[in-house]
């Protein structure tokens, strides 16, 4: 049979058959997705071929193939720092949750999510949660990092999961596709599914006021089919997000505005660091490149964890 993961809990796994029954699944032994070191390899979005094999009084899928994949989102798993884990598998889009505060979501945390998603080819779009919460300064400055984004090329769309404030506008862009809702823990991804489609009823809690961090309510990842022809894959709140299997020489070509300027730079290999003549460089002392995406790029290259954070407000100095 074959059916695509709709659920993974790390040793089980949800699947939706062709005929559109789910069946509780297992791993055929112990196997590996060639070339890729992951402490999960099943991901929801996977499409996999399984055999029903019936246990005493239950019944069960043995997964025994992977089918490959269109693309993936991944990261460096966070206890295991020489593994990965794949957050999810063929995507049309995602979506990354963003808040000013409450929890606060930094530009180095953004960049990272992005190159990925350009690195697999996977459209992303920023959506700027909680704007009926903000004061008018703040409101100011999501305007401010929404406008450095859309100015490289991404969709940024101002919403409110509360209010329903362009949660019409989300729906419409998900019709027909498999989309995923990613961000920090407490941003509202969660908040936002139920407005897109109340019937899920999926849990939510407070913001945790001590430390202004959302309290894990996705446990695993789960996809759902929605009734207005889409496919919402919901993922727990994700702390950072360490980038993978990228060579230094290769980072730039995933910043947009980067790599529009490459061929411009004195040099074909150019890592737009000390470089003579580096186009990146001179539109970063023109302004013409964000000065909070230049620190981003810098900490990838050299390999830096992303506890370095560039606030916005640097931008406008």
């Amino acid at each position: 049979m074959v059916g695509i993961v709709y659920k993974s809990t790390g040793s089980w796994y949800t699947v939706k058959s062709e005929n559109s029954v789910f069946y509780n699944c297992k791993i055929k032994g112990k196997f590996r997705i060639k070339g890729i070191k992951s402490t999960n390899p099943v991901a929801v979005g996977d499409r996999v071929h399984f055999e029903v094999e019936t246990i005493g009084d239950d019944t069960i899928g043995i997964i025994h193939k992977i089918e490959n994949r269109k693309n993936y989102i991944i990261r460096k798993s966070v206890n295991l720092s020489k593994q990965t884990h794949i957050i999810a598998a063929n995507l049309d889009q995602v979506f990354l949750l963003v808040t000013l505060n409450n929890p606060p979501t930094y530009p180095v945390f953004i960049d990272r999510f992005l190159i990925t998603a350009e690195a697999y080819e996977i459209r992303a779009v920023l959506l700027f949660n909680k704007v009926d919460t903000y004061s008018p300064e703040e409101t100011d400055e999501i305007k401010f990092l929404a406008a450095l984004y859309r100015n490289i090329g991404y969709t940024c769309i101002g919403i409110s999961a509360v209010t329903g404030k362009n949660v019409d506008t989300v729906k419409e862009m998900m019709i027909g596709k498999t989309s995923m809702f990613s961000g920090h823990s407490g941003v509202g991804k969660s908040t936002l599914v139920n407005a897109i489609e109340p019937t899920l009823d999926i849990k939510t809690k407070k913001i945790s006021e001590q430390h202004l961090q959302g309290q894990h309510t996705t446990t695993f990842a789960e996809m759902f089919d929605l009734n207005f022809d889409a496919r919402i894959i919901d993922t727990p709140g994700i702390k950072g997000f360490g980038i993978v299997d990228m060579e230094k020489e290769e980072i730039g070509n995933y910043f947009p505005e980067f790599f529009k300027l490459k061929q411009h730079c004195k040099f074909n290999n150019c890592i737009h660091i000390d470089e003579p003549k580096c186009a990146v460089k001179d539109a970063l002392e023109a302004g013409d490149i964000a000065w909070s995406r230049y620190q981003s790029y810098l900490q990838m290259v050299k390999g830096e964890d992303e506890n370095y954070r560039v606030d916005i407000h640097d931008e406008k100095k």
